[in-house]
């Protein structure tokens, strides 16, 4: 299973996500940002990749339907309304993003 999280710059949300799937069996995990300043930029070819993506806010999955309007018309978009407002493997942001994830990757 190919998990991919999005948030703005891919410099807070997104990683502390893929951290935390990273060593789950049976899941590949990036993540990506949807700003032009984003450490790793949202791209058609890593869309492709995911079978599932999650976003931080309704915001980036309208970013990217309209930046990517072919590669994400057959895709799952879970929308996971995490605010910018934590730092890189907060504990509360590990706990929101385990919380609102794990009915998707049992």
């Amino acid at each position: 299973m190919n998990l991919l999280f999005v948030c703005s710059r891919n410099q807070w949300r997104s990683p502390t996500a893929e951290s935390i799937y990273k060593n789950y069996s049976g899941i590949n995990v990036k993540s990506a940002g949807t700003e032009p300043s984003a450490r790793i930029k949202l791209n058609s070819k890593i869309i492709e990749w995911s079978d599932y993506i999650f976003v931080m806010e309704k915001k980036h999955k309208q970013r990217m339907c309209e930046n990517f309007p072919a590669e994400t018309k057959d895709k799952r978009i879970i929308i996971l309304n995490i605010p910018d407002e934590f730092k890189y493997m907060d504990p509360d942001l590990i706990e929101e993003i385990k919380s609102k994830v794990e009915e998707y990757i049992k």
